[in-house]
This record gives structure tokens, C-alpha cells and sequence, in this order.
């Protein structure tokens, strides 16, 4: 429980607040709270959402990496090679 508050603790705390504020002004007390959280919760997701627009734009507009170089093409050779040199045939000496 919150605070180490028992459900003995929390009924007699219930129970004065009933007798306090009355039934109905609890409830427009509990409806106001929690209208409250809701529009923080809200507000709180936009900013976020703000913030990472904005984290994400400036990384694109300041990235100090250039775009990578491309491998330059090679092209096979158009003849071909000989691996082993008993197979090539020698020209004729007269």
C-alpha cells in the first residue's frame, strides 16, 4: 500500500473526507483531478513527440558524415588468362 497505509487506514481517511467535503463535491474534486492528469498526460506526449521531430530533423541537417563513396567498377578481362604455361602453345622457331 502507499505511504504504509493500511485498507483500515485508508477507509477512516475515506470516511473523513465523505464527512468533510460531502458525496458530490468529492466527485467534482475526483473529476477535476483527473481531467488534470489527463491534460498533463497529453501535453507531456506532445512535447515528446515534439522533441523527437526536432532531434530527428536536426541529425539529418548536421550529420558530418558524407555519403559513402561507391567501389568503382571493374570490368573482366576480355582475354583470357592462362594459369598454367605447358598449356600454352610456344611459337615455332625455324
Amino acid at each position: 500500500m502507499p505511504f504504509g497505509l493500511g485498507w483500515p487506514e485508508l477507509l477512516i481517511i475515506l470516511v473523513v473526507a465523505i464527512l468533510l467535503f460531502g458525496g458530490s463535491r468529492l466527485a467534482g474534486i475526483g473529476k477535476g483531478t483527473g481531467r488534470a492528469i489527463r491534460e498533463f498526460k497529453e501535453e507531456t506526449q506532445g512535447l515528446r513527440e515534439a522533441d523527437k521531430n526536432k532531434a530527428a530533423s536536426t541529425n539529418a541537417e548536421l550529420d558530418p558524415r558524407p555519403a559513402a563513396p561507391q567501389a568503382p567498377v571493374v570490368q573482366a578481362p576480355t582475354t583470357p588468362v592462362v594459369a598454367d604455361a605447358q598449356t600454352v602453345e610456344q611459337p615455332k622457331q625455324n
